[in-house]
């Protein structure tokens, strides 16, 4: 079998190349403006305007800037949406630094705790590998939040704004990394030598000590107490003074998370099947991560109904595959690249997974959908990517892309029907942290 590139494979190329009609054509205006704006899809645009059937009221868009906080973001716009409606407090927002702070120590804590766990694997072991090739990051998942969220509450993002460290998580995600994996080290070091139990938490307190500190450095410290002090869109003042975080979140935000599940739809794996990820259960109580893998008309079928009730959706997705940014479209149709290069460019939704083409790359909030005959035909999405993106911030979504590119929606456990809730008590299958859905 020739292996090799020859010269006679290269004047091949030439010469089937000057056969291609309009060849010179597209090349020009492909090198001109790029692949995305040579295919786009004008038609296509025209079928998506911004009218819903059902739009919940919505206010100003979030901002995660240059950070993976989108699962955060989703998951405090959702408690955000419901207290605007109860307080009548129109672009309220939640401290997403508040509870970014304890994401990050809580994570340190896990991979210390991980590290001692596998200590007496070799590196060359696929777990330890991983263990240490990502030992820290702004990314999560819906149930981290929940349980973030459960355990330390939440505040008003005056009384914990941004800062620029949690703006641009890019320096101390870089800085984390670095002493994870040397303490990491000495840890590992600490079991080989067959040091007490007793002594080796001591030690690990001790970089967490240090950890809290590079926080609060990088973040600011997170309030004990805190008064709440707010003008209402009636202009009536409210003052409500030393409160927790715990005791705010249960005033003004409390929430069942237990009474929510999240519905996936990974054809790669088996449909109808219960599965879990303790790799990215990084707190060891509250919610753990829980995929019930189903058919994607019962995800589409429990968020119409969460919405027609008023609720917002959580939900997790590709957003860079067939997206323009500038003008908050999310649509397989709106490029033909196909039909640019002339070649074939589909796979189904589980070889994208399988291939690792496919991955769920961000969150954002569903806050509307068209429907047509009862069925939907577009989705309007509340992202957290500023006011300069789309409509004020807000993305279209065609039906299609749903169909392709969504893979989680949280939705309470009412919308699903009795065989459906019978499914959540068959035994999680347990994925790897190397898993499609990781």
């Amino acid at each position: 079998m020739e292996r090799d590139i020859t010269k006679d494979d290269l004047a091949f190329f030439r010469t089937a190349l000057d056969g291609v009609p309009a060849a010179n054509v597209i090349a020009r205006a492909v090198q001109k403006n790029g692949i995305n704006a040579t295919s786009e899809n004008y038609a296509a645009k025209r079928k998506l305007n911004r009218v819903f059937s059902v739009d919940l009221k919505t206010g100003a868009v979030t901002n995660q800037k240059k950070s993976g906080r989108c699962w955060l973001f989703s998951a405090l716009n959702t408690l955000r949406h419901d207290f605007t409606q109860e307080y009548h407090v129109k672009d309220f927002q939640f401290s997403q630094n508040y509870n970014s702070f304890y994401d990050r120590l809580e994570k340190a804590n896990k991979f210390y705790e991980t590290v001692i766990e596998t200590a007496n694997l070799p590196f060359s072991d696929r777990y330890v590998d991983k263990l240490f090739t990502d030992p820290d990051g702004d990314g999560g998942q819906w149930a981290n939040a929940a349980a973030l969220i459960a355990k330390y509450g939440v505040v008003p993002q005056s009384v914990m704004p941004e800062t620029y460290n949690s703006e641009k998580t890019a320096e101390i995600s870089e800085t984390l990394i670095l002493k994870l994996r040397k303490d990491g080290l000495a840890l590992r070091k600490l079991v080989s030598q067959g040091t007490t139990t007793t002594e080796i938490i001591k030690v690990k307190k001790e970089y967490l000590r240090q950890i809290y500190r590079m926080l609060v450095y990088v973040f600011g410290e997170p309030p004990v107490k805190f008064d709440f002090e707010y003008r209402d869109d009636q202009k009536k003042y409210h003052l409500d003074r030393a409160l927790t975080p715990k005791a705010f979140y249960a005033k003004y935000a409390a929430r069942e998370w237990e009474d929510y599940v999240c519905l996936t739809n990974a054809p790669d794996h088996e449909l109808n099947q219960v599965f879990g990820l303790t790799s990215q259960d990084y707190l060891f109580t509250g919610q753990k991560i829980t995929f019930l893998n189903t058919d994607i008309q019962v995800l589409k079928k429990a968020a119409i109904d969460q919405l027609k009730d008023g609720e917002t959706v959580w939900f997790g997705n590709d957003v860079l595959k067939d997206m323009d940014r500038q003008q908050g479209i999310l649509d397989p149709a709106f490029y033909k690249k196909d039909a640019l290069f002339n070649i074939d460019l589909r796979l189904s939704k589980a070889d994208r997974l399988r291939t690792r083409e496919g991955s769920v790359s961000h969150a954002m909030t569903l806050v509307g959908v068209d429907l047509v005959d009862n069925k939907p035909t577009k989705w309007k999405v509340e992202n957290s990517w500023g006011d300069k993106n789309g409509d004020k911030g807000y993305f279209i979504m065609s039906d299609a892309w749903f169909d392709d590119y969504v893979y989680e929606v949280i939705v309470n456990k009412k919308y699903l029907d009795a065989q459906q809730r019978q499914l959540l008590t068959k035994e999680k299958i347990m994925l790897e942290p190397w898993d499609s859905l990781a």
